[in-house]
């Protein structure tokens, strides 16, 4: 039985350009599915720390855009197939959002660990192939802003 839990907190960072178009990421199998860049907190880190930390860690992005806190948090279900990563009993996720914003597109350095794949889309078709509804939530409200 796992002794070191996620912390039941996680960043969503959307990444997107100028011209309207958001960095969606591939998860590997088996659950492929396209995202934006997320993560769990670590054990006393801030969700701005997470934010910086994911980022780098997914994508290689570090100063070439302008990162900002949405001011939007989130609570949902932990899909069940990850419950076992939380303490027994969390079923419940709060999910902070961040926006990072860039010139233009980008080439990336994939996490090959995590993602398979990128590809940057205009926004609204973003939204509709995120799996999340959060995600898609995030993207929607960007797209009309």
């Amino acid at each position: 039985m796992p002794t070191d839990y996620r912390r039941p907190e996680s960043v969503l960072v959307v990444i997107y350009s100028d011209d309207g178009r958001a960095l969606m990421l591939r998860r590997r199998p088996p659950f492929a599915f396209w995202q934006s860049v997320t993560g769990s907190l670590l054990p006393g880190e801030t969700h701005e720390q997470a934010a910086r930390r994911e980022l780098m860690e997914e994508t290689g992005l570090e100063s070439q855009g302008r990162l900002e806190y949405a001011g939007v948090s989130r609570q949902f279900a932990i899909d069940p197939r990850w419950r076992k990563r939380f303490a027994p009993g969390v079923v419940e996720n709060v999910e902070f959002e961040w926006h990072y914003r860039l010139p233009a597109v980008a080439d990336i350095a994939l996490e090959r660990d995590e993602h398979s794949a990128y590809r940057w889309l205009p926004i609204a078709e973003a939204s509709e192939a995120a799996w999340s509804w959060t995600n898609r939530d995030a993207l929607w409200n960007l797209a009309l802003t």
